[in-house]
């Protein structure tokens, strides 16, 4: 995982998707339920930037409604900051975010913000706040404490998924 802190702490860089971030991320569908969405992700470079971008078909039928890319959260200092940042383009489609942390056992359990994907690269910010528990037993998120996996998600609706993400970490 890539992690670095900006001057005056003011962010800490998770991912830039440089040096084999193929290693770090996961493409995740609701096939593993016996759902029918389809989609994968590329990892690519445009003028010296690098990214991500994840397309696929979101499919309700069969009980499904997923794709994501996911990553783990390794052990760092993440007191003190605010909520999640990340620089990201898209189809003008919603998507979100899902935490994972120690309080998620099951895999229906995460925690939840959501976000709208621009046609150009837009930093998102998403607080602690922000973020909702998908089972009422889950404790409300404060701060960064316990969690383990970062996902990005296109999920709910029937729809074509094309997000793109450059850089995501912590504020």
């Amino acid at each position: 995982m890539f992690i670095s802190r900006s001057a005056g702490a003011e962010k800490i860089l998770l991912d830039d998707f440089t040096d084999t971030p193929q290693s770090r991320w996961t493409f995740i569908s609701d096939q593993v339920m016996g759902g029918i969405s389809t989609g994968h992700i590329n990892f690519k470079g445009d003028s010296g930037q690098s990214y991500v971008e994840m397309l696929g078909r979101v499919s309700t039928e069969n009980n499904g409604g997923f794709i994501q890319f996911r990553s783990k959260i390794p052990d760092m200092d993440l007191q003190g900051t605010s909520g999640i940042f990340m620089t990201v383009k898209g189809n003008q489609q919603r998507y979100f975010v899902h935490l994972r942390s120690r309080w998620t056992v099951l895999p229906w359990h995460y925690y939840q913000a959501n976000f709208d994907a621009e046609e150009s690269w837009k930093e998102i910010r998403l607080s602690w706040a922000s973020f909702t528990p998908s089972n009422g037993w889950l404790p409300k998120i404060t701060d960064a404490r316990g969690l383990n996996s970062v996902g990005i998600v296109a999920f709910g609706r029937d729809h074509d998924a094309q997000i793109a993400v450059k850089e995501i970490g912590f504020y």
